[in-house]
């Protein structure tokens, strides 16, 4: 497919991708668009000049301030609209009035895409759990008994759940200093970033009613990047005996571009062997992984950004599938706009490690930055971006960023 609308080859943003948020341009009027190029084409515009017909109707749909109630209108609609752009995108000829529907993106704010009612967050990567394994209990096992069984996960404070941009607090909490027995009252002092991906729940469940194995890719509305903040001596002190709490409720954030799940069809790859084979209502057909390649940039305040981590979306153990699958089959239901994340992201070398909490093997390996200085975790004024796409046979469909800064 080829655009009358000039698009950078490089661009995150091709007619293949087509990806939704929410935007305004000062005028205090949050409403919906798709990402193309260097542009944003305003959906809220594009209906009232009658691009999907009905228009009062998905005019009042896109001028909200959320995603929320165009993703509950279900695939078969989201699918046609998609079409319909692409299709008025791909004219021989650019189509009268194709200005008055778009922005410069550069001119953009960009705001949270959805509502998230209910946020969880998994920890499906085989690399990553076997890394803090060992170095949480050195001396016994890296994975714990449950772990090739089913999808770990834990429920997140979605209310804490920020667009990129937007800086982040280091937090403060009881940390336990090594060789102490009693905790002080501190900011944390190992903050640290998780290289994550969430997809963003598209159709509501009823409660009691599990989404089974083959189902679960019909509730699936799309992905975003996610950096789930964390901090690890406060999450050291806290975990035992109930998990994460104020380790990683003090911030999350999000690209604000949902890429749809039919931009990624084209990148479906097989996941790692299973072993064991899973349960059967986890056993799954087909490939339900996505070849994205994934990457994190420190930049210190006032410098240059460093490249600290390459990784790729395949590597998970677990699928999203999957993850759905167990978070509902003893009928506990989703609705549209829950954000469920992958969690960290490692991949099988040092260098796709997805958290500085590994790549610095718990402050024992400092990272050497561009600039000269070392990080060890993140320090007040870093910027943690991280990036994604995919690319195959010429075909680009990418994330944009998630960024955030470090205050003190």
């Amino acid at each position: 497919m080829k655009s009358w609308l000039p698009i950078p080859d490089n661009s995150d943003f091709s007619v293949h991708n087509l990806p939704y948020g929410i935007f305004h341009t000062g005028d205090g009027r949050a409403r919906a668009g798709v990402a193309i190029g260097d542009h944003i084409l305003d959906l809220e515009a594009a209906a009232n000049a009658g691009l999907f017909g009905k228009r009062r109707f998905y005019s009042k749909i896109f001028a909200q301030d959320t995603l929320n109630d165009f993703i509950a209108l279900g695939k078969p609609v989201t699918k046609g609209i998609r079409k319909k752009l692409q299709a008025w995108l791909t004219q021989e000829q650019k189509p009268d009035g194709a200005d008055a529907l778009l922005t410069n993106r550069d001119k953009a704010t960009m705001q949270m895409p959805v509502r998230v009612g209910n946020y969880t967050d998994f920890y499906s990567s085989i690399e990553h759990a076997t890394n803090v394994g060992k170095m949480f209990r050195p001396d016994g096992d890296a994975l714990l008994p449950n772990w090739r069984w089913l999808p770990v996960g834990y429920h997140g404070r979605a209310s804490s759940i920020v667009i990129s941009g937007t800086p982040i607090k280091r937090p403060h909490g009881q940390i336990l200093p090594k060789g102490e027995t009693k905790p002080v009252f501190s900011p944390s002092k190992q903050l640290d970033f998780e290289l994550e991906i969430a997809f963003v729940v598209g159709k509501n469940s009823a409660l009691g009613e599990p989404i089974t194995v083959d189902k679960a890719e019909e509730y699936i509305f799309g992905l975003l990047l996610f950096n789930d903040w964390s901090a690890r001596d406060i999450q050291r002190w806290e975990y035992v005996p109930l998990g994460p709490f104020l380790g990683k409720n003090f911030g999350s954030s999000v690209s604000p571009w949902i890429v749809p799940m039919e931009a990624l069809e084209p990148f479906r790859v097989k996941g790692p062997k299973q072993d064991p084979a899973p349960l059967d209502y986890l056993k799954q057909k087909g490939s339900k992984n996505y070849d994205i390649e994934l990457e994190v940039g420190i930049k210190p305040l006032n410098s240059t950004e460093t490249i600290v981590s390459r990784s790729n979306f395949k590597y998970l153990y677990w699928s999203m599938v999957q993850q759905l699958t167990h978070h509902t089959v003893n009928g506990c239901n989703v609705c549209v706009g829950d954000l469920m994340a992958s969690g960290t992201i490692s991949g099988p070398t040092p260098d796709s490690y997805g958290s500085l909490l590994e790549l610095s093997w718990a402050g024992t390996k400092p990272i050497h930055l561009q600039d000269g200085s070392t990080r060890t975790f993140l320090l007040d004024g870093d910027t943690l971006t991280i990036r994604g796409w995919c690319s195959k046979d010429g075909v680009r469909v990418g994330f944009g960023e998630v960024r955030g800064e470090v205050s003190p």
